[in-house]
């Protein structure tokens, strides 16, 4: 019976992988066609998921690989289905479903929309595929063909130079993730003797308990392998190929932004137990993550697309995703995962009407804000912020002293609440304080559910750090806290310190990326020979 599950699951990425196989002039005479099977099989992958998912909370992880041949040393065809594949083998299904669906409606009388369902197909199979490939070197080829599908659906308008443009950058920047997970793949297959989820974990845990040798071999799989993850999810200096492709259809946008873009965070949860073994590869990513994560949320309130400014959210999100990652919190980070990806998919659907929306809006009302008042807010918030934070770890039974970057995330949840509450405190009127308020109880209180729930599910799938007390990730702790703090601080600014040279001298050197993206343009140009053309 339980061989029939897998089946299941392999069915649908079938189903979409083929759909790929149907030539361009043929899938343009019948997009509708194409765009209803597309739907049909992301729902039925949906639907498959929730099944399994069921199977897999009882009985735990289920294995089926075939190995055509015996010479392939432990590298088979198959499906590995545990709780963290079953999590993002869902989301993937439920982010497909919606956008096929919108797609539909978006792309009625284009020319070329069965050639876009066409590459949509593949992306998405490929991307279900990488979810619940039972081994690196399956993983590797469904990473590939993500990749070029992507590549396609970048470039779906070939007569806008900037589309085509970005999607040379992005192809470049995937190709150098591809090469470092290669190398990684080499290292751990010649070490471990095995590529195998089931076979490489448990070798992961022998040497996790014993005196490790070929240290440095360990450390350089993880730090390769996070350099790959780092070239998928965007993080600095791999980030700038994501606010570049906005030229694309808005199916597109979400597609990348809710799903594709979280591979690189996947590949770091999946191999976790193999990544856990060199600190120094977890610090590599928790500073990359903290970095990209400040950036991105600085670059983002600069811009006046809202299409870019969405993206630089994204590359924002990704770095405070890849930052809980390096600090051991990987439920954390798979939660982050699928509330960031139901987020995105819905602002990127969303985009216009939000247009529509804000043109016929009234003003906000301007009350009374008095000194006072903004005074008393800067007090109590933070305050009440410490309460409900505290709270919720006390109901959780999760000890921020001890648990894997505990304070320094509390600490994240802390100013997010603050700067929740803040703003409706100023304002003098009761009404909008006790929404504040309100929201920030449900939004605390939520997370802090959603987290046990995640918790429970992925948990003992993913491997468990003890909190480091290194000089080096003290360190590092108290650099990425006074980060955050200086981007609450940025934010909190009056109106009139805003107006200073220094604050439009930032503004326009934020408004601008900080100009990180120049030598990947340069290099773009150079490999293809061409200059960069006008956005």
């Amino acid at each position: 019976m339980e061989t029939v599950f897998p089946f299941l699951m392999g069915v649908p990425v079938l189903f979409l992988l083929a759909l790929a196989l149907v030539p361009t002039r043929v899938a343009n005479r019948a997009p509708g066609l194409l765009g209803f099977s597309v739907t049909l099989g992301t729902a039925f992958a949906l639907l498959a998921s929730l099944a399994t998912g069921c199977l897999v909370i009882q009985r735990g992880a289920l294995e089926a690989v075939w190995r055509p041949f015996q010479a392939t040393r432990g590298i088979g065809i198959g499906l590995y289905l545990d709780s963290v594949a079953i999590v993002m083998f869902a989301l993937i299904s439920f982010i497909g479903l919606i956008i096929g669906r919108f797609a539909n409606r978006y792309l009625h009388g284009d020319a070329n929309q069965g050639r876009f369902f066409r590459w949509m197909s593949l992306t998405l199979g490929a991307t279900l595929l990488m979810a619940v490939s039972a081994n690196l070197a399956l993983f590797m080829v469904a990473w590939i063909l993500t990749s070029l599908g992507l590549h396609q659906l970048l470039s779906h308008y070939p007569d806008r130079p900037w589309a085509v443009w970005a999607a040379r950058k992005k192809f470049l920047i995937s190709r150098l993730g591809d090469l470092l997970l290669i190398a990684a793949m080499a290292l751990t297959f010649h070490h471990a003797g095995t590529l195998e989820y089931p076979e490489l974990f448990e070798w992961a845990k022998k040497v996790g308990e014993s005196p490790r040798d070929g240290q440095w071999t360990l450390t350089w799989i993880g730090i390769l392998f996070v350099l790959g993850a780092m070239t998928k999810s965007a993080q600095v200096p791999f980030h700038t190929w994501l606010p570049d492709t906005m030229e694309t259809p808005t199916p597109v946008s979400a597609l990348m932004h809710a799903g594709v873009i979280n591979a690189g965070g996947f590949l770091v949860i999946r191999l976790s137990p193999l990544i856990a073994l060199s600190p120094l590869a977890l610090d590599l990513l928790a500073v990359a993550g903290a970095t990209t994560a400040l950036l991105g949320s600085v670059v983002m309130l600069t811009q006046t697309s809202i299409k870019r400014s969405l993206a630089y959210s994204t590359v924002a999100q990704m770095g405070f995703m890849m930052l809980q990652c390096g600090l051991g919190a990987f439920s954390a980070a798979m939660l982050h995962i699928v509330a960031h990806s139901a987020y995105k998919a819905h602002a990127f659907l969303r985009s216009g009407s939000v247009l529509e929306k804000a043109a016929g809006a009234a003003p906000p009302p301007s009350g009374t804000t008095g000194t006072g008042a903004a005074i008393l807010a800067r007090l109590v918030a933070p305050l009440i912020a410490v309460g409900l934070v505290a709270l919720g770890f006390y109901l959780l039974g999760a000890n921020p002293l001890v648990k894997p970057g505990g304070l320094l995330l509390g600490l994240v949840m802390v100013l997010a609440l603050t700067q929740l509450m803040a703003n409706s405190f100023a304002s003098g009127q009761w009404a909008l304080s006790r929404v504040g308020l309100t929201g920030a109880i449900v939004v605390c209180a939520a997370y802090f559910a959603a987290f046990a729930a995640m918790d429970h599910l992925v948990g003992p799938s993913l491997p468990v750090l003890a909190q480091t007390s290194s000089p080096l990730a003290t360190l590092l702790m108290v650099l990425v806290a006074l980060g955050f703090l200086g981007v609450f601080m940025l934010q909190a600014l009056p109106l009139r310190q805003r107006q200073s040279p220094w604050m439009r001298s930032l503004y326009v050197h934020a408004m601008n990326a900080f100009y990180i993206d120049i030598p990947a343009r340069r290099l773009t140009a150079r490999f293809y020979g061409q200059s960069t053309p006008a956005p």
